[in-house]
């Protein structure tokens, strides 16, 4: 029993050095799916915000194709008629 009890430590390192080895591998395994699961959805994200700019484009050309004035083309008269006011006040 005494050149068992000799063996245990040796045995005792080499358990804990496969139990951290295996440890670490699962946990790079595990930082890999979480990585590859981030990158997908930051790129669908970016695919969401890809439609988004057509659809608000394809609205704008309509607006233009109706005659209808774009949202910004008043604002810059008002813009500037306030300005001309404000200038007049002081």
């Amino acid at each position: 029993m005494d050149g068992h009890d000799t063996d245990d430590p040796k045995q005792s390192t080499a358990d804990m050095t496969a139990f951290v080895q295996n440890l670490l591998q699962q946990m790079q395994v595990r930082f890999q799916t979480m990585s590859d699961s981030i990158v997908s959805k930051i790129d669908e994200m970016g695919n969401r915000i890809d439609e988004l700019e057509n659809s608000i484009n394809d609205l704008r050309a309509e607006m233009g194709v109706d005659g209808s004035p774009s949202p910004s083309t008043p604002s810059k008269p008002k813009v500037d008629t306030k300005s001309g006011d404000d200038a007049a006040k002081e």
